[in-house]
């Protein structure tokens, strides 16, 4: 993972905004971050965030590139047989959060451009059909997809037969 912070202040974060040369300009980028959070430690964030004084606004630029967060559920079981609620996967290909000069919070989603797909003919044996061809980091994110919806399945039926055999032992596929 990769993470870069740059603070402007002075007249030179006027580009940004006014505010920044007084406050200042904070721009962060994520790169490629992956992590496993607990939602018992995001219900327990909210008491830091909160305070009673209202602080300066910064203006900022916060840019998520490539990132994927998984949730998972850490409560008491309703029922100590269940398997329990699902993770949840939460990927950004390419976010950016904006906070403006009156403390705002803006969503901006960049969506991906895809590559013109290629046309290359086939050898001669083959016939005058043409063959797509896809640049090789399209499929590499699709493999990478592909391989992650697999291993859920497999732990969604893993789940479901044991659930099964509580109840029938001896079921078999």
């Amino acid at each position: 993972p990769e993470v870069r912070l740059r603070l402007e202040v002075g007249p030179n974060a006027a580009v940004h905004s006014p505010l920044a040369v007084q406050n200042g300009f904070l721009h962060m980028l994520v790169h490629s971050y992956t992590a496993e959070i607990f939602m018992s430690f995001l219900t327990n964030l909210g008491p830091f965030l909160e305070d009673e004084i209202i602080p300066e606004v910064i203006p900022m630029e916060i840019e998520v590139v490539d990132a994927k967060i998984t949730l998972k559920d850490d409560s008491p079981r309703v029922y100590p047989t269940s398997p329990g609620p699902l993770p949840i996967t939460l990927a950004v290909d390419h976010i950016i959060v904006k906070r403006r000069d009156d403390g705002v919070f803006c969503l901006t989603v960049l969506q991906e451009q895809k590559a013109p797909v290629e046309c290359v003919l086939a050898a001669p044996a083959a016939g005058t059909r043409g063959l797509q061809l896809k640049e090789v980091p399209e499929l590499q994110r699709e493999l990478q997809t592909t391989k992650i919806a697999l291993a859920e399945a497999n732990m969604d039926k893993a789940r479901l037969l044991q659930e099964v055999r509580k109840y029938n032992p001896l079921f078999q596929l």
